[in-house]
């Protein structure tokens, strides 16, 4: 029998909270990001998010180039989303220089590229989701499958895999190949395709609904707090999508749906990308059937931009949700100041408030359904 002391003593000890480093070198964090969480057992009692391995200047370096040179940069931030980035920056330049209004058929042109790499970009979210989890590598395959289709096109139209520097304040650096409108429309064929596989391998199957349903809840009031945008605020059920809220570019010649989840978990965060891929696919049938034949720049383009003096801000639909450009021109070749607005940045400020209360591995699922690109979130 043990002494009454020792049953005493054993009776006064305590638990105490661990702290706990994922980052910033880890496969969960998607980049080189870093989260120390507390935990109680398994359970999760704080997270603190520690950012800026990954600031790159792209907004200082920016300053310093002309209005053309800085296309670049635009990818390199946003680079899994880089011609959603572009349009963002060309668009803000031709508010500030009027006469720099894109031809027809340059519109339609980055429309369909931009919808494009929503898709590429989707199933690069979809295919790291199910891996996060630990218990579908078959994603992966699935969606590189897909994203691989993708990226040959953009390739193909502009000579680069990955940093396409191809948008242009006026129009596009050159022309679609001849055989754009077939293999655009081969692509979406096969992103439909891949979708429904996805659907079919993810979306009833019982562990993955077990890892994501009901974890990490974020409520449409808590979202519009944190200033989230994007697939994670519509998951909470914000009918909020810029492309039919404020139309830019030409998307209100379009029809299109908004897909918007119910609890704001991680499986709606899912479903609402999935959905969106298709949504991008109709978006871009519609663009290729009312292409137009002519330019792809304005007749008469200078051979240094210099806008007029004045201020803009540009905001736009990016994969991940509002991406903003804030441009301030003092009539030179460079721009004076250039800010960036960051949808991973803002997204990543409610992981605290989604991941209090769970389990250590549902850290994981969490930081994976914010889909976030951290040279966005560090610039």
């Amino acid at each position: 029998m043990p002494h009454e002391d020792q049953l005493q003593v054993e009776h006064e000890l305590e638990t105490i909270d661990l702290n706990i480093n994922i980052g910033p070198q880890h496969p969960a964090t998607h980049g080189v990001f870093r989260m120390v969480i507390e935990v109680d057992g398994e359970v999760v009692t704080d997270v603190v998010p520690h950012i800026g391995y990954m600031h790159r200047g792209g907004e200082k370096l920016s300053e310093n180039m002309d209005y053309r040179q800085a296309i670049g940069y635009q990818d390199r931030t946003e680079y899994l989303s880089q011609f959603n980035a572009e349009l963002c920056y060309v668009l803000a330049v031709e508010k500030l220089a009027p006469a720099l209004a894109p031809p027809e058929r340059a519109q339609y042109i980055r429309i369909i590229l931009a919808e494009l790499n929503r898709i590429s970009s989707h199933f690069m979210f979809l295919g790291a989701f199910g891996t996060d989890l630990g218990v579908f590598g078959t994603s992966f395959v699935y969606a590189f499958r897909e994203r691989e289709n993708l990226l040959d096109l953009f390739e193909e139209v502009t000579g680069d895999r990955l940093m396409y520097a191809y948008f242009r304040p006026g129009g596009v650096a050159w022309d679609v190949p001849a055989n754009f409108k077939s293999r655009v429309e081969w692509v979406c064929e096969q992103a439909l395709i891949g979708a429904s596989d996805m659907d079919r391998l993810l979306t009833d199957n019982e562990i993955f609904i077990a890892r994501t349903r009901g974890i990490g809840i974020l409520s449409a009031e808590d979202a519009i707090d944190y200033g989230v945008t994007g697939p994670m605020l519509r998951a909470s059920g914000v009918r909020q999508d810029l492309r039919k809220d404020e139309p830019y570019a030409i998307y209100d010649r379009f029809d299109f749906d908004i897909p918007i989840g119910t609890n704001g978990d991680c499986y709606d965060r899912y479903l609402v990308r999935l959905q969106e891929i298709r949504e991008s696919v109709k978006i871009v049938r519609q663009a290729l059937e009312q292409l137009p034949d002519g330019p792809i720049l304005p007749e008469r383009m200078p051979r240094l931009l210099r806008p007029s003096a004045g201020e803009v801000y540009m905001r736009c639909e990016d994969p991940r949700g509002e991406y903003g450009i804030y441009l301030i021109s003092k009539g030179t070749t460079q721009p004076y100041r250039l800010r960036m607005r960051s949808p991973s940045f803002c997204n990543l400020s409610a992981l605290r408030q989604m991941t209090i209360g769970h389990y250590v591995a549902d850290a994981v699922t969490i930081l994976g359904s914010t889909d976030i690109v951290l040279c966005s979130v560090d610039r």
